[in-house]
């Protein structure tokens, strides 16, 4: 169990720092993922930035994801996304255009705190604070692919470990902390999950300025 979001990005902030980075990115998908993002890229004298992309929602199950759209607009189902009632072609297409809608719009926010960071032939970290189906970091990782980075790593601070081994194809290294067999929802691993507001995310963003560079950081 994590006490919050900091505690997390702590401690995997020092698994991290055993490793050698090459000017590194730390990209975080908000919201919950800037808490995370922004004590990683201090810990690791990063930069920091936001890479968007959104859960395509079940019907009647908001809280469930059917799959995600990056920024890109390329839209990844899981597997069993067919089998739950309600998700036909027309269910999928409305889903889209809301979550496209939704990208746009903090792309807008988010952009007017902080422009984009450029990627190629960087270490680029990819975090959130937890993953469950891991669509929507899949999403992230495609809009990422051809911006040539030197590598890309994923780390939370917690997943499922057949998650992690479906991301393992698409990225260079995940790192996480917690594994565990049974996973409900990410909130069951933290103490205090409280929500993070766009407001937070926007703060995170505009007040971060990268520290003192560490040694894994100046590689």
């Amino acid at each position: 169990m994590f006490k919050d979001r900091e505690d997390g990005a702590r401690q995997l902030a020092a698994r991290l720092k055993k490793r050698a980075l090459r000017n590194p990115l730390v990209l975080a998908i908000p919201r919950g993922g800037v808490v995370t993002g922004a004590v990683l890229a201090r810990e690791l004298g990063a930069e920091l930035d936001v890479v968007l992309a959104r859960k395509l929602r079940a019907p009647r199950q908001p809280e469930l994801a059917i799959g995600a759209i990056g920024e890109d607009g390329e839209v990844y189902l899981n597997p069993f996304a067919r089998e739950i009632p309600g998700v036909t072609d027309a269910y999928i297409e409305k889903e889209r255009k809301y979550q496209i809608a939704e990208i746009e719009r903090r792309r807008t926010l988010f952009r007017a705190a902080r422009p984009a960071a450029p990627v190629a032939e960087r270490s680029v970290i990819v975090t959130d604070d937890g993953i469950a189906t891991g669509s929507t970091m899949l999403a992230a990782l495609h809009v990422l692919g051809a911006q040539r980075p030197h590598e890309v790593i994923v780390a939370v601070p917690v997943a499922p470990p057949d998650t992690l081994d479906l991301l393992r194809a698409r990225c260079d290294r995940v790192e996480c902390l917690l594994t565990p067999a049974q996973f409900g929802a990410i909130s069951m691993f933290y103490y205090d999950f409280t929500q993070v507001e766009d407001e937070e995310a926007l703060r995170l963003l505009r007040e971060y300025r990268p520290g003192q560079v560490s040694e894994a950081g100046s590689r």
